[in-house]
């Protein structure tokens, strides 16, 4: 029997391992990425028409005094950035139902201002270093707002930073696996490399063109 003919099997074999490894990461990738490419290809809709789409924002107001005996706590923070001491932080919550802890502050002469941005909103307290008066404002822009800040990774915070990380290599492991089947199954499908060319030169020809 020729070297040859005994080749066929192996390379038959090798290429079945490769087409079943590259099937097997296509789908556990594309089952990981699922929900969130839907959620980034529906956001995508909604930031590209964030103008028509109407949004009414929702403002509470809320204010309060802080106890003379925590007055004290704020005479001296240890930096221009510092948080409020966790007992002020504490009364805050308390007062307007804002959780300022562990933020930075902004401290001056007359006051120190905490901001609490978050997806979909934004919030705030001030307190009166003096008085103890706290002031605090509460902004909800809505489910649609709040949607596309994710999609954006808006003050999301760090747990949101790494899924956006853990996500995007999905989606590269699904469309790298993508490309590799579509080469082992071009012989047999004339039109894949047209299609992938198409992919391609459309949004680089908008590019080029269109974008001045």
């Amino acid at each position: 029997m020729s070297a040859a003919v005994l080749q066929k099997p192996k390379k038959r074999k090798w290429r079945g391992w490769w087409l079943k490894q590259l099937h097997t990461w296509h789908w556990i990738s594309a089952a990981v990425s699922l929900v969130g490419m839907m959620l980034f290809a529906i956001t995508g809709l909604t930031l590209n028409h964030a103008a028509s789409i109407s949004a009414s924002p929702a403002t509470i107001q809320k204010s309060g005094l802080l106890a003379p005996g925590l007055r004290p706590l704020l005479a001296h923070p240890e930096a221009n950035d510092a948080p409020l001491p966790p007992r002020v932080a504490e009364a805050v919550e308390r007062a307007v139902d804002l959780d300022a802890a562990g933020r930075p502050g902004e401290w001056s002469d007359g006051e120190v201002y905490v901001a609490m941005p978050r997806p979909g909103g934004d919030a705030w307290v001030s307190i009166d270093r003096a008085s103890g008066a706290i002031t605090s404002e509460r902004t909800d822009r809505g489910w649609v707002s709040y949607l596309n800040d994710l999609h954006k990774g808006r003050n999301a915070g760090s747990a949101w930073f790494w899924f956006i990380d853990a996500f995007a290599v999905a989606c590269i492991v699904f469309t790298l696996t993508g490309l590799l089947l579509l080469q082992l199954h071009a012989r047999h499908r004339p039109s894949t490399w047209p299609l992938v060319a198409v992919g391609f030169l459309l949004p680089a020809a908008i590019a080029v063109f269109f974008l001045h």
